[in-house]
């Protein structure tokens, strides 16, 4: 018998009848001509996050960003204007990447008043503009104004930088849609002590997404992150979520957990009793405003044991939000068919006090050894689908998010082949 209440149709999975509910082939995920597809399909043509805004936050400040699955590196930059904008990170030269640092593979960030290449000292402003040719009187009839850097689409949601590589996209707004308007208001802005992971994970990015977008694994896989009797007694009651939602392309999951302090403290592990943190977050809810009433998009079936929503935007980022007043995101940027990186950004309030500091800590680690836990399986998984001794898989109504991701990359890929004849 179901915890929560199920939609009238009997399943949330078949409140989408076009999702179908048979086994799911994951030959997406193991073929290198599907990859390339995938990367002129959706990763040259979608919105794409890249950060935040408080990374770069007065005039000069700029970071790099590897598109490895879009075939670019891109330069983000906060103009003399004050507005933000992206360029490929390239020199009209000779195509030498333009900023980098001892290793041109590796991401940068600083601030500067204009970039120098490195190769042969050509120079741009902070707007793009090619300013400074070494020896200029060399060329023939080069006209400064015709060779600035080439831009990138770039445009800013509630704090968010997002990029599209497609000059005629959609606006970002349009394409983020009504998922990501139930959500404006939340105060991303107070959050800015930031923990970051970074790691290649030898999987598909694909997989690593279908583990965040459901729990059903998480009494199996993570038993160790609670007391043996709490363990034992999750594993038994099972997950259910307390809600799902399809606005394609994206999806979110709303679940019960997170509740800040637990009603059982001995459910818990001595250490998270003495800094009042754990997996969940920090127990003490930061005192700032816009944490009492919540954007109505968060705990959309309002449940008194609501605890944290996840928000997959289409291709590539998460969203979480814990009830106790902070938020993660998650980055899956595909490298080959069967590699990625995966960030992780834990956004919190800054800390007033060491107390306050410990729980945020506590929190960071206590994550990432939950995440260890999800990417040493997903390695194993990679390493098993690439066989293909098994095809077809079956998906239980807990993993609608990953039917849905896989469609609709498929209708993606589709799309594209079609356009292109």
């Amino acid at each position: 018998m179901p915890h929560f209440t199920k939609p009238e149709t009997g399943s949330w999975t078949e409140q989408y009848p076009e999702l179908g509910t048979g086994p799911v082939n994951y030959e997406d995920s193991v073929d290198p001509a599907y990859y390339a597809s995938e990367q002129a399909a959706i990763f040259k043509r979608t919105w794409l996050n890249v950060g935040r805004v408080e990374l770069v936050p007065r005039t000069g400040s700029y970071f790099t960003k590897e598109l490895a699955a879009a075939d670019t590196s891109l330069i983000i930059v906060r103009g003399k204007d004050k507005e933000i904008r992206a360029f490929h990170n390239v020199c009209r030269h000779r195509g030498n990447k333009l900023v980098w640092n001892d290793f041109p593979r590796e991401e940068v960030k600083g601030t500067c008043r204009q970039f120098t290449c490195k190769y042969h000292a050509w120079r741009y402003g902070l707007d793009g503009e090619l300013t400074f040719i070494q020896q200029e009187e060399e060329f023939f009839g080069v006209e400064k104004s015709e060779y600035g850097l080439k831009a990138v689409r770039c445009e800013i949601w509630e704090g968010f930088i997002f990029v599209n590589l497609d000059q005629d996209a959609q606006p970002l707004a349009e394409y983020l849609g009504e998922m990501a308007k139930g959500l404006e208001g939340y105060p991303f802005h107070e959050m800015t002590e930031v923990f970051t992971y970074k790691a290649d994970i030898g999987s598909n990015w694909k997989l690593f997404i279908d583990a965040f977008a459901e729990f059903y694994h998480a009494p199996v896989l993570h038993q160790k992150q609670a007391t043996k009797d709490e363990s034992e007694k999750l594993l038994s009651y099972g997950f259910e979520a307390l809600h799902y939602e399809l606005r394609s392309p994206h999806s979110m999951i709303s679940s019960w957990g997170g509740m800040a302090p637990p009603k059982d403290p001995s459910m818990v592990k001595p250490i998270e009793r003495a800094l009042r943190s754990g997996l969940f977050g920090p127990w003490d809810k930061p005192a700032i405003d816009g944490l009492d009433k919540l954007p109505p998009g968060l705990n959309p079936a309002r449940h008194r044991s609501w605890g944290t929503d996840s928000f997959e935007f289409f291709p590539n980022f998460t969203l979480l939000f814990w009830a106790p007043g902070w938020y993660l995101t998650y980055h899956y940027w595909p490298t080959a068919v069967d590699r990625h990186t995966f960030e992780a950004n834990l956004y919190f309030v800054p800390a007033k006090t060491a107390s306050q500091r410990l729980a945020q800590e506590l929190a960071a680690v206590t994550f990432k050894e939950y995440a260890l836990q999800d990417a040493n399986t997903l390695e194993a998984t990679q390493s098993m689908l690439k066989g293909r001794i098994v095809t077809d898989f079956p998906l239980n109504d807990q993993e609608i998010l990953l039917r849905h991701l896989h469609k609709v990359v498929g209708d993606y890929v589709k799309e594209h082949a079609d356009a292109a004849g």
